[in-house]
């Protein structure tokens, strides 16, 4: 048995042909979720620049970033199937699956970001509850007694602004945490049950740009308010 209690599989008998994490249990409660909302998942391990962490990426369904930092050198920056890497650690062993870099193509946040405010937890899933029985009486009884789309109505609920944070030090620029964020966290398990082992109650929602973060005690979502494209014809005239 190996340090990280995995064992080398077929193809891991060099360094960059390990997975390099040594946080299995971390690591497998992430992608057991990623996995679940998203069978076809990738993750993409990358170095946190604090020896021996390595952060998870994954893209849930509904477009936002999903990250858990676990223990371990990793691989370096490299992406594969979230459901290959899981079966390896499931299965004790050391083996990175094939890479596949080229299918991620989704920007990262920056690596600073700045704190903006403190969230109850009991609030945050008190939100995401909210949403879900919307969904669900929407979807049974209709809005204003008219049938709509379940993929209609699940898009506006993720859409929706659920909290909105005037910075002290920035008034006049308001950060929207909608309900994207907010099934991301509780969705992949990042709070936690009330009163956890993390003994962490809270919610913390930082910012970075157009990057706006929930992040609780077990990972972190983010997401990127899309830019406004202004699109003009072009001139066929020549230049001269």
């Amino acid at each position: 048995m190996s340090a990280g209690g995995v064992t080398p599989g077929p193809g891991s008998d060099t360094a960059e042909s390990r997975h390099g994490l040594d946080g299995v249990a971390d690591a497998g409660a992430f992608l057991a979720r990623l996995v679940r909302l998203e069978p076809a998942a990738l993750v993409r391990l990358r170095p946190t620049g604090t020896p021996g962490r390595t952060a998870l990426w994954g893209r849930l369904p509904w477009g936002v970033l999903a990250v858990r930092t676990v223990s371990g050198p990793g691989a370096g920056d490299v992406t594969v199937a979230a459901g290959q890497l899981l079966a390896e650690l499931a299965a004790g062993r050391a083996g990175l699956p094939a890479r596949r870099d080229a299918q991620w193509r989704w920007p990262l946040p920056p690596a600073a970001s700045r704190p903006v405010e403190n969230l109850p937890g009991e609030d945050v899933r008190r939100l995401a509850e909210a949403a879900a029985g919307t969904l669900r009486e929407a979807a049974t009884n209709g809005v204003a007694g008219r049938a709509v789309g379940q993929r209609t109505l699940r898009d506006a609920l993720l859409d929706h602004v659920a909290v909105v944070v005037t910075p002290d030090d920035a008034p006049d620029r308001p950060v929207e945490v909608t309900q994207r964020l907010v099934q991301g966290l509780i969705r992949m398990g990042f709070l936690g049950a009330t009163g956890g082992s993390s003994g962490i109650d809270e919610v913390r929602v930082r910012a970075a740009g157009r990057w706006v973060a929930l992040v609780g005690p077990y990972g972190a979502v983010w997401s990127q308010k899309a830019t406004d494209l202004a699109v003009r014809p072009l001139d066929p005239r020549p230049k001269v």
